[in-house]
């Protein structure tokens, strides 16, 4: 397998510094958005710009959640081997509020359709957002796009877009991989 560095850990951190000013310069003070990671490893994207805006950019208050769209999914009963949950985490309702999504990759767009679809069960929220780390732009079976992208990569089908976090792989970065 051959693997080729796409993000090292520097272009990482730049990049999140510009997400979470792109958040700043639209949502301000947050009091009517909340971010939402989608299980699994969304989660650590979504930890990563809470901190960053409440640490770096003084934004106090920013209301975090995870959402585990596993059972949402359309392909969820195409496979043999047995299906693991992830926790959803969402202890406050969504009704009213400014959801946006975060993601590490998007890819052919299923996941997000399902966590459109997994999110009204916690309200009715007056507009969805999708921030993704990495948009996979020829990839799609669905019509979705990111409002927020960190980096754009044209990647076929027989190639795989890893992110590794620090928190879970010991290391920032994200790499190409081909067989």
């Amino acid at each position: 397998m051959n693997q080729k560095v796409l993000l090292t850990s520097k272009e990482v951190n730049i990049i999140l510094h510009r997400l979470a000013c792109q958040l700043i310069e639209k949502h301000l003070d947050f009091s009517d958005t909340i971010l939402v990671g989608i299980q699994p490893r969304g989660t650590f994207l979504a930890e990563r710009l809470k901190d960053l805006l409440e640490n770096e950019y003084q934004v106090p208050n920013i209301i975090l959640g995870y959402l585990d769209i596993t059972f949402f999914r359309d392909d969820f009963r195409r496979t043999n081997k047995s299906l693991e949950a992830n926790k959803t985490k969402i202890d406050f309702l969504v009704e009213d509020k400014k959801v946006i999504f975060i993601d590490d990759v998007l890819y052919t767009g299923r996941s997000i359709r399902a966590a459109l679809t997994a999110i009204q069960s916690f309200g009715r929220p007056s507009g969805i957002e999708l921030l993704t780390l990495i948009d996979r732009r020829f990839s799609r079976d669905l019509p979705i796009q990111p409002d927020y992208r960190g980096r754009q990569v044209d990647a076929i089908n027989g190639e795989k877009v890893k992110v590794c976090w620090v928190e879970q792989d010991g290391e920032d970065g994200v790499y190409l991989e081909t067989n």
